[in-house]
Formats: C-alpha cells, structure tokens, sequence
C-alpha cells in the first residue's frame, strides 16, 4: 500500500513539475527560466525536484520523451500494411493543436532542444521500421541511418519553417507537401516503401 501511494506521490510531483515549466515557457523565454522559478510555480521543494530530475533540462526532456511517445502511438498502433514512414500528419495536428506552446518554445532553446530530439529518436524510429519493411531486402545500415537522416531532417526543417513563416497551411497540407517532397528521396534510395 505505501508504494502505491509513494508512486502516487511520485508521479503528482512529476505531473505538477511539467506544468510549471511548460506555464513559464509560455511566459518567458526557456533560457531564463530557472529550478527557482519552476519550484515556486509548482509549489515543490528544492530536494523534491532534484528527487526526481537532475536539472531543467532533464524536466524538459522527460516531458518531450512524453511528447514524443504520444505522437508516435499512431505509428505503434497501425497495421503491418497500412503503416506509414513516422506518424507525420498526427506529428503536424499535434503542432496545430498546442500552437500556443509551441510558440512558448520557439523563443529560446526550447523549440531547438524539442526539435534535436525529436529527430534523433524518430530517426531510431524510421530506421527500424524500414529494417522490418524491407526483410530480406539487404541494406546496409549506414544506408538506412542515411535515409532515417534525410527523412527526419526534412520533418525538422518542415516544422522549423512552418513555425517561422505561419503560413495558412493545414496540418493535411503540410503533411502532404512534406511526403511530396520527401517520399521520393526515400524511394529513389530504397525503392518503393509504402508512405501511407
């Protein structure tokens, strides 16, 4: 009973945590947030906080590993034959959806520190999802990381710009051009790879 309700605990601090850091990044530029500052928000002591995380930056990247689990359930979640190549078009209505803190993030290192991440752990993604896609196909794996690199830096540069520029373009829109413009690139490398 009593770790239960140590885990309980446990994960109320976490909670509370991420939402002060993701309130001031809403606030205040990421740089000049402090631990003093997101402990005063979330009403925690100091030992609390570094009960559970090492620094800021372990906070926020705790809460983007959230994030970017999140957006990647669909992919987890499709069928063999109806996968696509990264949850991409869920990715952009994710970014419609919480326009606000993204924005929060872009001023800052927190956009760039979401978006580094990002790419590396979707790349880790693509490049196991293609091993599983092709089988018996033999690439090699510097070839699959060259295209696991390409696809997701292509995403990157996508949401960099859509943040940027705000065009009027749709999650469906941008999703739509991004694979215009990428899925050849895969393709020409590997051949045909279903995209979705």
């Amino acid at each position: 009973m009593r770790n239960q309700k140590e885990d309980r605990r446990s994960q109320r601090t976490r909670r509370l945590l991420h939402q002060a850091v993701l309130a001031l990044m809403q606030e205040k530029r990421y740089d000049s947030i402090t631990v003093q500052d997101i402990i005063d928000r979330a009403d925690v002591g100091r030992s609390t906080f570094y009960a559970h995380y090492q620094d800021k930056e372990d906070l926020v990247n705790s809460h983007l590993q959230e994030i970017l689990d999140d957006l990647s359930q669909p992919l987890v979640d499709a069928t063999p034959n109806s996968r696509r190549l990264l949850p991409t078009l869920a990715l952009f209505q994710h970014v419609r959806e919480n326009q606000s803190l993204f924005e929060a993030m872009s001023g800052g290192r927190g956009l760039d520190l979401l978006l580094e991440k990002a790419q590396i752990y979707w790349r880790k993604q693509l490049v196991t999802d293609l091993q599983a896609r092709l089988g018996n196909e033999q690439k090699s794996a510097a070839l699959l990381s060259l295209v696991g690199s390409y696809f997701t830096g292509t995403l990157v540069i996508f949401l960099k710009w859509w943040f940027e520029y705000r065009p009027p373009y749709s999650p469906e829109q941008m999703d739509d051009m991004f694979r215009r413009m990428a899925m050849p690139g895969v393709e020409a490398i590997l051949g045909k790879v279903e995209s979705g």
